[in-house]
């Protein structure tokens, strides 16, 4: 059995009730949204190889320091540094370190990947914890109306990933209206507007450069409702996450959404940048404050040699990391799949039982 065979087999465990055909759970998910086919499959491996490479990397290291599989304290210092090196945390490294070194001990386990299966499960389980495994974006057909608003900081890529976003729900058949909540950066509005017409869906924008952005999120929704689009999809200003009013402006235009839906906004997803690391999680303590973030949107995935931040994230914040944008076309985005992701994460590790 090939080692990816050994790992397929954690995602079968019978973990708790909550993660129980969690194999079922996301190829139903994927079939719905049509998000997983081959096609996307190979597309995502090829675009995060950086990622799979990062994390061989760390395997590869600590299979030619521990060459003779000898698990020592030492290890597991070497393995907590290795994950804190994937931004996983090093509160989380630690309590998935020692999972490993207990289990290690407890079995008397003297082989190399044996230990690296067990790693790969405590991942998962670390990820799934006590929570819903569900990653899908709550927008459905069954709802006359859907608000999904996209948050998150300056130059972070958020018009990118509206045009995604507006891409995908086109093609699975929604009518869709774009509102440029965005009123202040230069030129948002003109680029959302030439992503609209790209695609071919409307928009709502300002009358007036500057003006308030609760004052054209309400004018958006508005006109959604009362013309019955099945999906509105709100931009917002880009905020930094220690400017307390610009964080008490996006707080506003929730209120103001909830005027015409008391269950909406639908999905509040913040886009972050998988490549800076740990600082993202001050990002998504503020805004999930601000806003009550729904699911992350983490782009650049192309560009990180690590994505232990999807991990972070969960951890810290119990809010899933929900679509994964992987480069700059208009179709780079998908759905996370904690099965698919580590797959990839696995896919470039070579086990070496030989060595003496």
């Amino acid at each position: 059995m090939g080692f990816w065979d050994k790992v397929k087999n954690i995602f079968k465990k019978d973990k708790n009730k909550d993660t129980n055909n969690l194999e079922e759970q996301i190829q139903k998910k994927n079939e719905e949204n049509r998000i997983w086919n081959a096609d996307k499959e190979s597309e995502f491996d090829a675009k995060l190889n950086k990622t799979a490479s990062g994390f061989s990397k760390i395997i590869d290291e600590l299979q030619i320091a521990y060459s003779k599989n000898e698990f020592s304290n030492d290890f597991y210092e070497q393995l907590i540094d290795s994950l804190v090196g994937l931004d996983i945390g090093y509160i989380a490294s630690e309590k998935i370190a020692d999972a490993v070194k207990n289990e290690v001990i407890r079995n008397n386990i003297n082989d190399f990947e044996k230990v690296l299966e067990i790693l790969i499960d405590k991942l998962v389980v670390y990820y799934i914890q006590d929570t819903n495994v569900d990653t899908s974006i709550n927008i459905s057909k069954d709802r006359k109306t859907n608000v999904m608003v996209v948050i998150g900081a300056n130059g972070v890529g958020k018009t990118t990933t509206i045009a995604k976003l507006t891409q995908f729900y086109k093609n699975l058949g929604h009518k869709i209206l774009l509102v440029a909540g965005d009123t202040f950066r230069a030129g948002a509005v003109e680029q959302l507007k030439v992503h609209a017409n790209k695609i071919g869906v409307d928009i709502v924008t300002s009358d007036k450069i500057g003006e308030d952005p609760a004052a054209v999120t309400y004018k958006g929704i508005k006109k959604g409702y009362e013309e019955e689009y099945s999906l509105i999809i709100c931009d917002t200003s880009g905020r930094l996450q220690n400017k307390v009013n610009l964080m008490n402006e996006l707080t506003k235009i929730i209120k103001q959404i909830k005027r015409f839906d008391e269950s909406a906004p639908h999905e509040i997803l913040l886009v972050l940048d998988a490549t800076v690391g740990q600082s993202g999680l001050s990002q998504a303590k503020s805004f999930n404050e601000a806003a009550g973030v729904t699911g992350i949107v983490l782009v650049k995935m192309d560009s990180s040699s690590k994505g232990g931040i999807v991990l972070s994230i969960k951890d810290q914040f119990n809010i899933p990391v929900k679509l994964i944008g992987y480069g700059e076309g208009l179709n780079d985005i998908a759905e996370f799949n904690l099965e698919e992701y580590i797959k990839n994460l696995v896919k470039n590790i070579n086990i070496n039982n030989n060595k003496k």
